[in-house]
């Protein structure tokens, strides 16, 4: 986008793209915008059916003030999973507020079979964590898609500061047709505050992701053409399917203190084509 100065009058010049871009949902939408957590229970989600990798689904409840959270179940244990919706997608749109405690590792899966694997995009909120980025997490084959991280300059104060992630930094380009960068995401990332997370997944067995944080683009990934060194595009077709729910994770492990929650509201879905 740039401005050009002509005989006193002032052009903007805006490129195609940027309205192609952001009105392929309000050109294809096959549905309105409806809510998938009602503020009072849980009632349109389950537990994941199997137990995965991360444990058997967690523990997830609803606070006085109308608030879903994750931890894991019993606290602290180890035991976590996902919070599945009873409804499946395929290619849709999805929106909601997001406030992790700092430490826990967290999620929203989308795609998700009863075991916990699908696509997923990262709310990890902890030293060398990554939010708004993708991972390919399955039992039987996971792929971070992970092009940088963030720490903590002070455990005990919220401010963040970015850092390489070493699974990653020496991957060429091509992971992501486009990512923001390290600190246009620290400038919209709110720490100890609500954040908007939205998704747009397109059609296809391997499908076009992208994801905003309180509305910075911060990736557009294709699995159809990544160039990631160690994706495999005939694994991934066996390993998640065209079509699954939406899933908040608890991750398991002992990463999570007991206490550790992540926190979810405003959660909203609507099908393209």
């Amino acid at each position: 986008m740039k401005f050009i100065p002509s005989t006193g009058l002032l052009i903007l010049i805006i490129p195609a793209a940027v309205f192609a871009q952001d009105a392929v949902s309000e050109r294809n939408p096959v549905s309105t915008w409806s809510s998938l957590f009602n503020g009072t229970d849980l009632s349109g989600w389950h537990r994941q059916k199997e137990r995965g990798q991360h444990g058997d689904g967690g523990h997830w409840g609803v606070t006085d003030d109308g608030v879903l959270f994750g931890e894991q179940g019993p606290p602290g244990s180890g035991n976590g999973g996902l919070l599945l919706t009873n409804d499946t997608y395929s290619a849709f749109e999805l929106s909601l507020q997001l406030r992790p405690d700092w430490g826990p590792d967290s999620g929203v899966f989308i795609r998700t079979d009863e075991r916990g694997g699908g696509w997923q995009i990262y709310v990890d909120h902890h030293d060398t964590g990554n939010v708004g980025h993708i991972r390919l997490e399955t039992k039987a084959y996971s792929v971070p898609f992970r092009p940088w991280g963030f720490s903590r300059i002070d455990p005990a104060k919220p401010d963040l500061v970015m850092a390489t992630d070493a699974r990653t930094k020496n991957w060429p380009a091509g992971d992501y047709e486009s990512t923001c960068t390290q600190q246009q995401w620290l400038a919209a990332w709110k720490p100890v505050d609500w954040n908007e997370l939205r998704i747009r997944c397109s059609a296809g067995h391997l499908p076009v992701i992208e994801t905003w944080i309180n509305d910075l683009k911060v990736c557009r990934f294709n699995a159809a053409t990544t160039t990631h060194p160690q994706f495999h595009r005939d694994k991934a077709l066996k390993a998640v399917a065209p079509n699954g729910a939406i899933g908040l994770q608890v991750h398991g492990g002992k990463n999570w203190k007991t206490g550790d929650r992540v926190y979810w509201k405003d959660v909203r879905i609507r099908r393209i084509d």
